[in-house]
């Protein structure tokens, strides 16, 4: 397998402070990888390692083959942060020009890729503007055609849609599918999660800068059984024998969502709960939604980290 990205047991300590610890991923060239967790979970802190910005407690790590700090592999990689500022006198094109400079880019290719990102985040007409009278969105676009600047192979990307509206986060979608088509990695930390359920193909969640879970979306999807039961009388009886079928489980008024691992326990949870005294209305079987998998990963995430 040809890897874009791969750490092996990557730490990051402050102090007593874990920011993620033991960091095992494997991401293949060519994809769109989702890096979900909440906020403090120890995502910014893993970009950070690996875009050089913060040096790793112990661990290791290679991007596009080569180990973390090559710098011919720094200039193949494009990084958009979440919180980012941009010197707000200068107008758009200014602020690539001065990037591009950065990168080291000749005169003739400043010429050749500043109209082609201006144009490919829909800035075109408005490229000669202070970056001071854009809206959130379109500075959020110029980042963006900041780290498209290199045509990175790998392209890291905090929040990118974070400051868009539905349009705009559409165009972004659409960029980023095409980035893909074209061979790039993408690697995007996000907290939208329909907009990651829209493109991603692989994704990890983290919890408490621990990695709980990787894999295909599709196959996370399939190895998850989402149940919704509507049902009166839930006593503790019943609580305590979903608890034993199900690996987690929510309850809002008389509807209960349980997740279970197989087909057979389905049935389970009708007859438990009809036995232990309660009155069943309705059970439906769901498709894991990316948001219902992310909410009780990270809550089984919760219940066996030790961290903090």
């Amino acid at each position: 397998m040809d890897l874009a990205i791969e750490t092996v047991k990557l730490t990051k300590h402050y102090g007593k402070k874990v920011g993620c610890t033991d960091i095992c991923l494997r991401v293949s060239r060519g994809q769109i990888f989702g890096f979900l967790g909440p906020n403090g979970a120890g995502k910014s802190t893993l970009v950070k390692i690996l875009m050089g910005l913060l040096f790793p407690t112990s661990g290791e790590a290679r991007l596009l083959g080569k180990p973390l700090g090559d710098k011919k592999i720094r200039r193949k990689i494009g990084f958009l942060p979440e919180n980012f500022r941009y010197h707000d006198w200068l107008t758009c094109r200014q602020l690539l020009e001065f990037h591009a400079s950065l990168y080291g880019m000749s005169n003739a290719d400043k010429k050749r890729h500043i109209p082609r990102v201006i144009n490919k985040v829909g800035l075109t007409g408005r490229e000669n503007q202070k970056i001071c009278t854009y809206s959130k969105g379109m500075q959020q676009r110029a980042g963006l055609a900041c780290a498209l600047l290199p045509d990175p192979e790998l392209l890291f990307l905090d929040e990118p849609t974070s400051a868009l509206d539905p349009l705009g986060r559409r165009d972004v979608r659409n960029i980023l599918v095409d980035l893909r088509a074209s061979g790039k990695t993408i690697f995007l930390n996000s907290h939208l999660l329909s907009e990651v359920e829209m493109i991603c193909d692989t994704v990890a969640f983290i919890s408490k800068g621990t990695v709980i879970r990787q894999g295909n979306l599709d196959e996370l999807r399939s190895a998850e059984i989402i149940v919704e039961m509507r049902f009166k009388g839930m006593n503790e009886q019943i609580r305590n024998a979903l608890s034993s079928i199900a690996s987690s489980f929510t309850i809002e008024g008389d509807t209960v969502i349980a997740s279970v691992s197989r087909e057979e326990d389905i049935p389970l949870l009708a007859e438990v709960v009809i036995q232990c005294g309660g009155s069943l209305y309705e059970l439906n079987r769901k498709r894991s939604s990316l948001e219902e998998m992310f909410i009780s990963m990270v809550r089984e995430g919760d219940n066996n980290a030790g961290h903090y």
